[in-house]
């Protein structure tokens, strides 16, 4: 396995009010992050807070191409980004401990912190598709040019584990700063990640590694 320092290029926050961070997403220019009661969406270049959306914003968020997703009170609400309003929501299986979620391949793959799990589950019925299981906890999912993340923070530990989508196994790991706490986990398209940064109340830009 491959492992390095991960390089922080840039880092948001704390936010009025100092709210935790997340879920994060980006949706081709906004870097949307869940702080709870509210999405809020953030200009990364300026750094400036663009907007908000009042929904339970708990855990983790993704973003299709057209809609937002969010995790909040065991559901996931699919949201019109435009207006705010929540057009559908599904029910999550009743095991609790959800944290990250990203949108790849017509699906949502969402993290199970403690259990260690990732599950590819159905936008349209809420069936879990199928499961993956990692080899550390996991608080934020993003799918990046068929590569498969995820944050962990365990302690004072925190990482980017780029892992194999079949059998779970870390192929890679991006060590942050110990006390850099890690919650939600986007990949820009370009050579960024956008982490959350927990109870630390931060967003953080880090260095994607890029291929030869």
């Amino acid at each position: 396995m491959q492992r390095q320092p991960a390089e922080i290029l840039r880092e948001y926050g704390p936010f009025p009010g100092s709210p935790p961070v997340h879920g994060v997403s980006f949706d081709g220019s906004l870097v949307w992050f869940a702080t709870g009661p509210q999405l809020q969406a953030l200009e990364p270049e300026s750094g400036a807070l663009a907007r908000a959306i009042e929904v339970p914003a708990e855990a983790g968020t993704a973003f299709d191409g057209r809609h937002l997703y969010q995790i909040g009170e065991g559901k996931i609400r699919k949201i019109d980004p435009a207006t705010g309003q929540v057009l559908a929501s599904l029910a999550l299986p009743d095991e609790g401990g959800y944290s990250g979620m990203a949108w790849a391949e017509g699906s949502l793959w969402v993290g199970q912190c403690r259990n260690r799990r990732i599950h590819r589950i159905d936008p349209e019925t809420g069936t879990v598709l199928r499961t993956i299981e990692t080899q550390r906890v996991v608080t934020g999912v993003t799918w990046v040019e068929g590569e498969l993340w995820h944050g962990s923070w365990e302690g004072e530990e925190s990482a980017l584990l780029r892992i194999d989508p079949g059998t779970g196994e870390a192929l890679e790991h991006l060590d942050l700063p110990p006390g850099t706490d890690i919650s939600g986990l986007e990949a820009d398209g370009g050579g960024r990640f956008f982490c959350g940064g927990g109870t630390g109340g931060k967003l953080r830009a880090v260095r994607r590694p890029q291929r030869a």
